[in-house]
């Protein structure tokens, strides 16, 4: 806590060193908390909102999660930076006092964006997936694909993982970081017999379809295109992270939910809390939809700024 009347001083934490601190096993239990709070009304958070530039748009994420962080993230989300060897989506957190509102520090949020997408994506998974899935399909092979292989190896165990971009060298690549990864030519083959399928595209089109999908799948979708097919939508038991999801236009909701309503989507943090069920049966379809939330941000960026409060890491900057 800043004293009243103190100088204030910032602390300043770069992409590498949020790296080195954020546990992704911590992030996990942080996560299942938050999804928690925000189904119970704890959490105050607008929706999203964005302004337009020719090339992509820039997203403003405030929230506020008591007990946890006051928080605001800028963040870019360009698509052809995959053309310039740019990330897709780049931007900062500031993370303010709550009692006080004075600043207390700003990281770089690409990093968090990443790995707190692919976690909650895992949370989801752990909640409404069939237990003992033997096949993973990860569909995209980028930022998305990486993280997802990663927080899904380490909340799940999978037999085989099967991987397929519509770049094959990077599907190759992605496959050889794990021993259960395997590159596939197509979408279609990856998701044929898949227990768990996360698409992690930017595609403007379905990516997958329920015609490909068997009994008892789970789908995680967190593209921020229209990577769910309309059947798949439909036939669906469908899971969010928050109702606004379906509420909302894009940017704050989900492009695959116009029209639907929002009475037919269930908050994964209602499941977490026993306050819903989650799966029903062995055959029924289960969706997951991230449109990636404020808590989600105010969460992992507590875990880094405590972490780098600990440990001593970052540039402490004074604002008086």
């Amino acid at each position: 806590m800043i004293a009243s009347g103190s100088v204030s001083e910032l602390l300043f934490l770069s992409r590498a060193e949020v790296v080195a601190l954020l546990d992704m096993d911590a992030l996990f239990e942080a996560l299942e908390r938050a999804l928690i709070d925000l189904s119970s009304g704890r959490a105050v958070v607008p929706p999203r909102v964005a302004a337009l530039a020719p090339g992509g748009l820039l997203g403003v994420m405030p929230g506020y999660l008591p007990g946890t962080a006051l928080e605001a993230k800028l963040v870019t989300v360009y698509p052809g930076n995959r053309d310039r060897a740019l990330p897709s989506h780049q931007g900062l957190i500031a993370m303010f006092d709550e009692e006080s509102g004075e600043p207390l520090a700003v990281m770089d949020a690409a990093h968090i964006t990443a790995v707190r997408t692919a976690a909650a994506s895992a949370v989801a998974a752990r909640a409404l997936a069939l237990p003992g899935g033997r096949v993973l399909a990860v569909l995209g092979a980028g930022v998305q694909g990486g993280s997802h292989v990663d927080a899904y190896t380490r909340a799940l165990a999978f037999e085989e993982i099967r991987i397929t971009s519509r770049n094959p060298a990077h599907a190759r690549a992605l496959a050889g970081r794990v021993p259960e990864g395997r590159a596939v030519d197509s979408f279609e083959e990856a998701v044929r017999g898949a227990d768990v399928v996360c698409c992690c595209t930017d595609a403007a089109e379905p990516v997958i379809s329920a015609d490909w999908l068997g009994e008892g799948a789970h789908v995680s979708s967190v593209g921020s295109g229209r990577e769910l097919d309309p059947e798949t939508v439909a036939r669906g038991s469908v899971f969010v992270e928050w109702k606004g999801a379906v509420e909302n236009l894009p940017p704050a909701g989900a492009h695959e939910f116009r029209g639907l309503d929002p009475a037919s989507v269930t908050e994964v943090g209602e499941v977490l809390a026993g306050a819903h069920p989650g799966r029903r049966s062995v055959e029924e379809l289960t969706v997951y939809k991230s449109t990636g939330h404020a808590v989600e941000d105010a969460a992992a960026a507590r875990l880094v700024y405590d972490r780098a409060k600990l440990v001593g890491v970052g540039t402490v900057v004074s604002l008086g």
